[in-house]
């Protein structure tokens, strides 16, 4: 991979490597957060937009699926088209693509308008995360990497937090166009710091476009997204989600072979062949942020189902879950540095993953200051391992690999958050079913969050396979440690 730089950069100060990785970060962040902050903020105004509409507030859901399909069906893609075009000038159109899209959805008059929109924000949205993260690799040194991978994936901490009360605050004093106006701001500030300060990178060797990969990876990722989502709501029929899980399974190993015997593929999975890529994204990765991201799902459900609360007040503690997020970011690099990525890994997966069983044991009568304390542990494990793993994952990852290693990382992750509500939400409806009950109480959390817990726990062990120096370039740990 070679950069060439633009006359203006030649002509301007450069800058020292780690001031320039944390620059290109912070940018990628900001894009980052108005797309993470579009995907919370829309929840609370479905009722009022089904409203506007002339439709149920369940027919808006529409608008959620086309979005995610949209994300699947491109995401494969935006790793030639980084290499092809300039991982730059993709970005830019990814951010101009999901601003323009926003607008358009504030300003649909129907519901067939909104989900045209939705789905050219669900295209913008799809190039932006992959390509996003292949800037951040590729003007990041080993040495500055954990600290440009903390800065990005702060938006996935914070934006769940300000989301929920913004779109409440932004549809019950103005109006549901609003939650889209909003990234117009945040849209248009990314454009201008990415056209000002990201250099500018092409791929010296161009390759053709992978079209039977292409094809056979984004349908099966879409079919098999579209199948997780709808195993969270059995209504839906059993036997069809299944059989779409089946299909997708059976359309991704299809694509599977298309990509290791074509001469140009369009993803390279070689990087599956890096142990410490492979473990934290395909394996034991996989399987924690399947547990992790079951979590902030189950949590609301049991406050106000399971204990009755107000949703103001369930927020309140999902507040708590959130903030721990956010506290832990300022001693995570330290730590890696003294443990190392290997302990930190299993010894916080496993609090993590007991933290995640413990709330299932707490109840109405479990003193307030312990549930918000268990939110906070919760929350500062959640955000020490999300860290970690999107680090080690590149941490070995040579400069040929990297723009399909951001990209097979991102999929995956799609996958592990489908299924972690899947999972989660099955759990609840079987053991509901089970004990002939039309609601959920508080024995049926107990059994989703030990199981989802025991998922945690067996994916932490995992993480024994790595060895002690495990991505000791990037976190700065020493054997002697």
């Amino acid at each position: 991979m070679t950069s060439i730089p633009d006359n203006e950069a030649l002509s301007q100060p450069v800058p020292t490597a780690a001031r320039q990785a944390r620059r290109v970060a912070l940018i990628v962040a900001v894009a980052f957060f108005m797309q993470l902050l579009d995907s919370t903020i829309i929840s609370t105004s479905l009722p009022q937009m089904g409203q506007s509409f002339g439709v149920p507030a369940v027919a808006m859901s529409i608008g959620i699926t086309a979005y995610m399909l949209a994300m699947a069906v491109f995401v494969p893609l935006s790793a030639w088209l980084a290499d092809r075009f300039g991982a730059r000038n993709i970005f830019l159109v990814a951010i101009a693509l999901f601003t323009l899209a926003s607008i358009a959805c504030g300003f649909s008059q129907s519901l067939t308008q909104f989900v045209a929109a939705r789905i050219v924000q669900g295209l913008g949205s799809a190039l932006m995360t992959p390509v996003g993260r292949i800037l951040v690799l590729r003007n990041a040194a080993k040495s500055e990497l954990l600290s440009a991978t903390a800065l990005i994936t702060w938006p996935a901490l914070f934006a769940p937090v300000v989301g929920p009360v913004l779109g409440g605050f932004i549809t019950t004093y103005l109006s549901w166009h609003w939650n889209f106006f909003i990234n117009v701001p945040l849209g248009l500030a990314g454009l201008l710091l990415v056209a000002r300060f990201v250099p500018r990178d092409r791929d010296a060797e161009t390759r053709p476009l992978d079209w039977p990969g292409f094809f056979l990876t984004s349908l099966g990722l879409a079919v098999m997204l579209y199948g997780l989502e709808r195993l969270a709501h059995p209504e839906n029929g059993v036997l069809p989600t299944v059989g779409m899980i089946a299909a997708g399974t059976a359309i991704g190993w299809l694509a599977v072979r298309q990509l290791l015997r074509a001469p140009h593929p369009l993803l390279d999975l070689s990087a599956f062949k890096v142990l410490t890529f492979a473990v934290s994204t395909l394996s034991a990765g996989t399987i924690f942020r399947v547990a992790v991201n079951a979590t902030p799902f189950l949590l609301p459900l049991l406050f106000q189902v399971g204990f009755g609360m107000r949703p103001v007040d369930a927020g309140l503690l999902i507040l708590a879950y959130f903030l721990g997020n956010l506290g832990m970011k300022a001693v995570t690099t330290p730590t890696l540095r003294r443990f190392g990525f290997r302990r930190v890994l299993i010894v916080n997966g496993l609090i993590a993953s007991l933290a995640i069983m413990a709330c299932g044991a707490i109840s109405p009568q479990t003193p307030l200051a312990l549930v918000v304390a268990l939110m906070l542990i919760a929350g500062l494990s959640r955000s020490m391992q999300f860290t970690a793993l999107n680090t080690l994952a590149f941490a070995d990852i040579g400069g040929a690999q990297r723009s399909s290693a951001a990209t097979l990382s991102s999929m995956l992750q799609q996958v592990s958050m489908l299924f972690g509500v899947a999972v989660a939400a099955a759990l609840l409806n079987l053991s509901q079913i089970t004990r002939g009950e039309a609601t959920p109480d508080l024995a049926d959390f107990r059994v989703a969050f030990l199981a989802i817990g025991l998922i945690g726990l067996v994916a932490s062990l995992r993480f024994m396979v790595l060895p002690p120096s495990a991505g000791a370039e990037v976190s700065g740990h020493s054997a002697d440690n």
